[in-house]
């Protein structure tokens, strides 16, 4: 069966997360939590489900160039996208005219993304199996040939990103110890003293041991919530902070140093996402305390993510958003 497309339409879905300050931080104070939601059709009755993150105001925006992308997806058949899925992603984000709109950046890419995140559903659908099971059982040489490698070959080859997924974690070992992650449940900006402490706690209880805390908005009160909050989760557990692109960079590593007796293991975006130069320079004034920088979240195009891996040599915490 070959799974044509038929229809890709999009909606704009909007939660009132600001009304009890769910996902505030220093920048983004009153955020609806909102997804541009993507549903591809095929003529078989298989359908695939994909979005892209947004905070309310400006989906619509994303909703209009998710639809001026459905055409180029409307006619094709999910064997002819999975058999290139590279040539599909280029012509996405290759067309003569659109690409003029980003190229890889800004709202276009978040349309694009909804897009490939509804295909890639799709596809784990066809094979009946959940999207992690569907990565995990291919081999290492069709992941690499999902990627487009163009503009990052002089930092990244693919015989290099090969030879990182041979040595990847097994999928055993995965299903027995867990992926690594953390909670930013606990700490949003708005929330009270008191909702923190019953987060800690609750987070504390499901076995959780990374905790972020959203800082940058008032010295005094950063003090104050990651002192509460190391208290709660005590020496042993990690503690990260994130200042949303805050501060410029003198102002961040003054900022930081202050909160150092916390032990954070990074600071998250403490400046612009486009400074490449001020990430490395904190990094390396904050390297001495112990603190790393982690970035990349709002970092659009691989080749900006590349950049930053190129200057900052070993640099350890980096976000590689799709």
């Amino acid at each position: 069966m070959l799974h044509k497309i038929t229809n890709l339409t999009v909606r704009d879905v909007r939660f009132p997360t600001s009304l009890e300050q769910h996902g505030s931080d220093a920048m983004h104070t009153d955020p609806d939590y909102s997804v541009a939601y993507v549903v591809i059709d095929t003529d078989c009755g298989l359908r695939g489900f994909g979005i892209t993150f947004t905070l309310g105001k400006g989906t619509e925006i994303v909703v209009c160039a998710v639809e001026a992308l459905a055409g180029l997806v409307i006619g094709k058949s999910l064997e002819e996208i999975v058999s290139d899925f590279r040539g599909f992603y280029r012509l996405l984000t290759s067309d003569g005219q659109m690409r003029w709109l980003g190229p890889e950046k800004g709202v276009i890419h978040l349309a694009t993304a909804a897009v490939l995140n509804g295909v890639w559903d799709l596809w784990a659908r066809a094979e009946g199996k959940p999207l992690w099971k569907l990565l995990a059982d291919m081999d290492p040489k069709q992941i690499v040939r999902c990627i487009d490698f163009r503009y990052i070959t002089d930092a990244l080859t693919e015989e290099e990103a090969l030879d990182i997924l041979v040595k990847a974690r097994e999928e055993d070992q995965m299903l027995k110890e867990g992926y690594p992650a953390y909670t930013t449940s606990c700490a949003w900006l708005g929330y009270s003293d008191e909702l923190l402490r019953q987060l800690c706690t609750d987070a504390l209880k499901n076995r959780w041991t990374k905790f972020k805390v959203k800082v940058g908005a008032d010295l005094e009160d950063d003090i104050r919530r990651c002192r509460l909050i190391r208290q709660m989760i005590g020496p042993s557990n990690t503690l990260m902070i994130d200042a949303n692109q805050r501060w410029d960079v003198n102002e961040a590593i003054s900022w930081v140093r202050k909160l150092a007796e916390f032990k954070p293991l990074w600071i998250e975006e403490p400046t612009c996402p486009d400074d490449i130069l001020g990430h490395a320079a904190i990094s390396k004034a904050l390297a001495p305390l112990g603190i790393g920088v982690a970035t990349g979240e709002q970092v659009r195009a691989p080749v900006s993510s590349i950049a930053q891996v190129n200057i900052y040599g070993s640099y350890p915490f980096l976000y590689l958003v799709g």
